[in-house]
Formats: structure tokens, C-alpha cells, sequence
């Protein structure tokens, strides 16, 4: 690899990381003593596939130039940053050297806007379609779709590329407005239904014929920011919830605010919200794998996440009153809400006691936490945690475990005989 090409692949894998929608690795592991393999490659990332498989791609920009100077990006029009541009060759070669000497299995390409959106758009195009065609490369491909760009682009994207996705960035048109002007939210709504409308089309063709060319089938994702601006969590994950009922998205990614300039519209942060992040993403899976509705994590009157605890044992503890729960005769829905019981345990659970009555002991080898389930369940008849404990008990005995709880039981007993005294 000469110098030219290296310094642009330094800049343009740099400016990349920033997007979360595949996830990355922190690995640098060299490749030393002639040994199998490198971690330490430029712009490579680590995605993970339906069935568990985790793959290595190569993760670049194709351009950091950009026509719009949108305050939370690295790579706005009014940055001081040095700039770089791939031509299509150099990104179809690099893929190509990178897969034959096993660096990565397949390609995340995102572009900066040079020009107009469908000067560059047509250009990723380029890129994939070369790729597929002429290298007869097979390796997973993901491509970012430039907001703008138009329908004709965005379909012969979709029949090269794996997976398509289209950034919402911020989760109110109100936000977009203040911190980036030059863009809106149908610019980027209007391609995600388009998007979700050739998946649904591929799928019913393929139906009916045998060899019909396959449409984004791994579907769209996209990406949101979270602490650039002021909505809360309630409103982030009913966005949310909105994107996989309306666009049939795959995945929503939640990026936490890194601070890249000093713009008085952002927030003056010296650290990204990483905790905030992680709750989202749990808050993500109960919506999509446990059957919760977004009103019901949060609501109102409590609009933010719980950073102590998970999103699944923070509605536990608002909803006493539906615990505890048989966990002998409960359904599979409301066993699935129990704190401490995935999926797989909550699978095993009712196909387990369909022979006999489950006990403490079965509970612990289908992989139950107990130190969370205990609270809020009864096995034969009997509640395995017998005390009447609040919220607030519950929650420091999950945080801490019983030492804490005595030790805040004999706290409020001397705060007690102080007042009386």
C-alpha cells in the first residue's frame, strides 16, 4: 500500500468510527511473528451476523469533505480537519487486498456529501457494483444512503448491498432544524420507506419466482444520537418504536454525543453519556424481543431511563402490584417480564414444567438470576423471598446485596430515635 493511499485510509477510517451502526471493535492486536491474522488494520470493525457469527469489515468514508456543516459532526463544512477522498478504484482495490489477505469479510461504506447527494450517492454505487459484478465479491456489504439522493439510486443500491441504512441522527425534526438546517426529516424518512417498500416487494416476488435478484436482504438500520440535544428517553425510544412498527427497520443504533466542537447549540459535555446509551439499548431489546410497549418502560412522568438499574427491573419495581408470579402457572408473556429471566430461560421454564412442578433448584440450572427473580416470584405455592420489602429496600439489596439493606434498616431505626429523642 503506497503512502497516498495510507494517509487517505487513516483520515477516512478515522472520520468512520463515529458511526455506530455496525459494531466495532477496540481490538489493535498485530500480527507479529508471522502469525495468522491482524486486529490492528485501519477502519476495520467487527459485526455480528443473524446467526451469531462475528465478521471483520473494512469501515470507511468515502469522502470527509461535506456540504453540510451540521454542529454534532467531525466531518461539517466549517471543521478544521485535514480532508481526504477515495476515488472508486482505490475503495473497490482496498476491499479486495483487505478480503485476500483475510483482514475483513466484507465492507461498511459512508460518505461525506461532496457536491450533491446524488453526485455522491451514485458514486457508493459505483463502488458496490463493481465490486459484485466485476470482482464477483460475495462478502457482506453495507452502505449508508445519502438523504436527498434519488429513487433510482437508492433501488440499484439496494440489489448490490446487504443492508442499506439511512441516518435519523436526532430524534426530533426540532433538533435537526437548530443543529443541522440544511437537512429535514422527510429528506431521510422518504428513502427509509422506500427502502422498507423493496424489501417487502422482494420478498413477495421471490414468493412466486425462483430467481429473483434480492433486495437489501439483511433490511436497514439507521442511528441516532443520544445527549445532543434536549429530548428525553421517552421520546427517544418512542421514536424508536415508531421506526420498527412504521420502516420495518432491522436495528436502531444509539450513538452517545461525543463533543467534536465547542458550538454553543450543543451541550458542554466532557464525556459521551455511555451508561445512558447502554440503557437504550437494553430498553431496544425488551421492545423487541419481550413484548414491552415503549408507554410502558417509560410514560411522562418518568421520562428518563434509570441509570442505577435496568429498564426491565425499573418497571418491575413501578408495578408491584402485578408480582408476584407462579412461576408453575404464569404465561410465557409475563414470565418473559420477570427480572433475572431471559428468553431462553423463560423457553425452558414452560417447556419444563409441562412434565412436574419446577423448583428453586430447576430455576437455577435453566440459567435464572435469582438474586433479581426472587423477589418477584413464587415456585409451588411459596414465595422464595418471604419479607415485605419497599422499592427502595429491593433495589439496594439488587445493588448491594443484604449487608447494605441492614446496614439502611439501622440507619433509618437511629434517624428514627434521633427525631423521637
Amino acid at each position: 500500500m503506497n503512502e497516498r493511499i495510507q494517509e487517505k485510509l487513516s483520515i477516512l477510517a478515522d472520520a468512520a468510527k463515529y458511526d455506530v451502526s455496525c459494531s466495532s471493535s477496540g481490538g489493535k492486536r498485530k500480527n507479529e511473528n508471522k502469525g495468522l491474522g491482524n486486529a490492528e488494520g485501519m477502519g476495520i470493525c467487527h459485526s455480528f451476523t443473524e446467526d451469531g457469527r462475528c465478521v471483520s469489515l473494512l469501515k470507511i468514508l468515502l469522502t470527509n469533505y461535506c456540504i453540510f456543516d451540521c454542529a454534532y459532526c467531525v466531518s461539517r463544512r466549517s471543521n478544521d480537519v485535514k480532508r481526504a477522498a477515495f476515488t472508486v478504484d482505490e475503495v473497490v482495490d482496498l476491499t479486495m487486498n483487505f478480503y485476500r489477505r483475510n483482514y475483513i469479510e466484507g465492507l461498511f461504506l459512508s460518505s461525506g456529501i461532496f457536491k450533491d447527494s446524488d453526485y455522491t450517492m451514485e458514486r457508493l454505487v459505483r463502488i458496490i457494483k463493481k465490486l459484485r459484478t466485476e470482482h464477483k465479491f460475495n462478502g457482506y456489504i453495507h452502505v449508508k444512503t445519502i438523504p436527498g439522493a434519488s429513487p433510482e439510486l437508492i433501488a440499484e443500491a439496494g440489489l448490490y448491498a446487504d443492508r442499506l441504512s439511512v441516518n435519523i441522527e436526532l430524534p426530533s425534526e426540532l433538533s435537526l432544524t437548530t443543529l443541522a438546517p440544511e437537512k429535514n426529516y422527510q429528506e431521510i424518512l422518504t428513502p427509509m420507506g422506500q427502502i422498507r417498500d423493496g424489501i417487502t416487494q422482494n420478498k413477495e416476488e421471490k414468493a412466486l419466482f425462483k430467481k429473483v435478484p434480492s433486495f437489501a436482504a439483511a433490511g436497514q438500520s439507521t442511528q441516532l444520537i443520544v445527549g445532543a440535544s434536549a429530548e428525553n428517553d421517552h421520546q427517544i425510544i418512542k421514536l424508536t418504536d415508531s421506526l420498527y412498527k412504521g420502516y420495518g427497520l432491522k436495528r436502531v443504533y444509539y450513538s452517545g454525543y461525543i463533543p467534536v466542537s465547542g458550538d454553543a447549540r450543543l451541550p458542554q459535555v466532557t464525556q459521551p453519556p455511555v451508561i445512558r446509551e447502554h440503557r437504550l439499548y437494553q430498553t431496544d431489546w425488551l421492545m423487541r424481543f419481550y413484548g414491552f410497549e415503549a408507554d410502558e418502560i417509560l410514560d411522562p412522568e418518568h421520562p428518563f431511563l434509570d441509570l442505577e438499574i435496568d429498564p426491565k427491573l425499573a418497571w418491575a419495581l413501578r408495578n408491584r402490584h402485578v408480582f408476584p408470579v407462579d412461576i408453575n402457572t404464569a404465561d410465557f408473556e409475563m414470565i418473559l417480564r420477570i427480572p433475572g429471566i431471559g428468553a431462553r430461560s423463560a423457553k425452558r421454564i414452560v417447556a419444563a414444567r409441562r412434565f412436574s412442578p419446577l423448583s428453586l433448584d430447576h430455576l437455577h440450572k435453566f440459567g435464572v438470576v435469582l438474586k433479581r427473580a426472587k423477589y418477584f416470584i413464587t415456585c409451588k405455592g411459596q414465595a422464595l423471598e418471604t419479607r415485605d420489602y419497599d422499592e427502595q429496600t429491593i433495589r439496594r439489596q439488587i445493588l448491594f446485596g443484604a449487608g447494605s439493606v441492614r446496614s439502611a434498616l439501622v440507619t433509618q431505626q437511629l434517624d428514627l430515635f434521633a427525631q423521637a429523642g
